[in-house]
């Protein structure tokens, strides 16, 4: 059984920067699909950015590409979410997920593929 635990969330002003971490144990995640989701209030949890197939290859919501980097540490056993220049829009409980399959470009988008999920932890951006 994985499990995932994020953590970096907090508050930020707009255009700053926080780092998200996801430390998984019970599992390696080299060989796992992993992602990054949010969920503001009021709203369903989205994609945000995630790695596919090989692991090599990543994959992200447009609307924030080229401001987020999704990164992952084998060694470590941990996957990363880099924000940059934030937006109060990102406002938002962020959550990582993996799963033991394979997935496509278009299956790492949707929530249920993922079978393990962390707790979330709280992005707030103030304007």
């Amino acid at each position: 059984q994985v499990q995932l635990v994020e953590s970096g969330g907090g508050l930020v002003q707009a255009g700053g920067s926080l780092r998200l971490s996801c430390a998984a144990s019970g599992g390696t995640l080299s060989s796992y699909t992993l992602g990054w989701f949010r969920q503001a209030p009021g709203k369903e949890r989205e994609f945000v950015a995630a790695f596919y197939w090989s692991g090599s290859s990543t994959y992200y919501a447009d609307s924030v590409k080229g401001r987020f980097t999704i990164s992952r540490d084998n060694a470590k056993n941990t996957v990363s979410l880099q924000m940059n220049s934030l937006k109060p829009e990102d406002t938002a409980v962020y959550y990582c997920a993996a799963d033991p399959a394979p997935y496509t470009i278009v299956e790492i988008t949707a929530i249920y593929s993922y079978k393990y999920w962390g707790q979330g932890t709280q992005v707030t951006v103030s304007s």
